[in-house]
């Protein structure tokens, strides 16, 4: 299997709004069991203190979309999406709803987010700066949610009113914080990406994305036989390239111009030049010759190394 090189480029600092998210509200008695029922998360059991991970997925076991959830207070849950999916998945999570005490709205006109990264933000902090990823902090209508580090630097999510002020860090531009996301080793679907993977395609259940033990959902009979049946055959990779990548863009084996051997999931540009990306792969593809974007003789990819392990009973 080919071996990946480790990113050290310089440090990023500061705030960005993520005006690329959105934010969908659950809010009533039954927001919680609603939702129990149509994520792969176990929802009912997330305290106000933490923050998660979570897939929405058709009824074959492919994702609709990817969430970071958060409790606002007892009867509210937050959930972080890409926005340009939000009106489709909002607009399907609803008809579901039926008799359950849960309304469900778009709240992205009045929840802004912003990611903070590096020094600078925990710095401005201070005693803020949460010690566990996925821990949360919450004050004056706001929550601090510790993301998980990318390029070994901190970030955080920051959602508070849209009236409050934007953090007073200095600006942090697009392109650098896509490119700590990708870093990060979490794959955020987009609307280019929706029903391309079973969750584990895009190691979701890796970083925290799925409970196998709560109950039945959209997809769970998919994605149970996927992780218990076999090994998977399939896993997102981070690999670097000189030309620019996009998500659902696919990706060739140099030796197999007639099929694709994977799609990209996530790509943002790098700093210094190029792109880094997170790439669905087949593992065999791996094992010898060279990958490459948009065509067998396209521009190569360059394996690079994700900031966890992908245990080999599962690969």
């Amino acid at each position: 299997m080919i071996i990946g090189t480790m990113n050290t480029l310089a440090p990023v600092n500061g705030a960005l709004r993520l005006a690329d998210w959105g934010v969908i509200r659950a809010q009533g008695v039954d927001a919680a069991s609603f939702l129990q029922g149509q994520l792969t998360q176990d929802v009912v059991k997330l305290p106000e203190n933490r923050a998660c991970l979570a897939g929405y997925c058709s009824p074959k076991g492919r994702l609709l979309a990817s969430f970071v959830a958060w409790r606002a207070d007892s009867e509210t849950i937050f959930l972080a999406c890409s926005a340009d999916l939000l009106p489709a998945t909002l607009k399907r999570l609803s008809m579901f709803v039926m008799r359950a005490k849960c309304k469900l709205s778009d709240a992205s006109a009045e929840v802004t987010l912003f990611g903070l990264a590096g020094a600078a933000a925990a710095e401005a902090l201070g005693g803020k700066v949460l010690a566990a990823s996925w821990d949360v902090l919450t004050s004056a209508a706001a929550q601090l949610i510790r993301l998980p580090d990318a390029n070994g630097q901190p970030r955080w999510l920051l959602a508070q009113p849209e009236t409050t002020a934007a953090p007073a860090l200095p600006p942090l531009s697009p392109a650098d914080w896509s490119w700590l996301e990708v870093q990060s080793g979490v794959v955020r679907i987009v609307s280019r990406t929706v029903e391309q993977f079973v969750p584990q395609m895009v190691n979701l259940e890796l970083v925290g994305g799925v409970n196998f033990q709560k109950g039945c959902y959209p997809g769970q009979e998919v994605v149970a036989r996927s992780q218990y049946r076999g090994t998977l055959k399939r896993r997102a990779m981070l690999f670097d390239c000189a030309a620019d990548l996009a998500p659902g863009q696919e990706v060739f084996h140099g030796a197999d111009p007639g099929q694709p051997a994977g799609m990209v999931a996530l790509a943002a540009p790098r700093p210094g030049g190029g792109c880094s990306a997170l790439v669905e792969i087949k593992l065999a593809a791996l094992d010898s010759g060279s990958l490459h974007a948009g065509a067998a003789d396209g521009a190569l990819l360059v394996p690079a190394s994700l900031p966890y392990t992908i245990p080999a009973d599962k690969a």
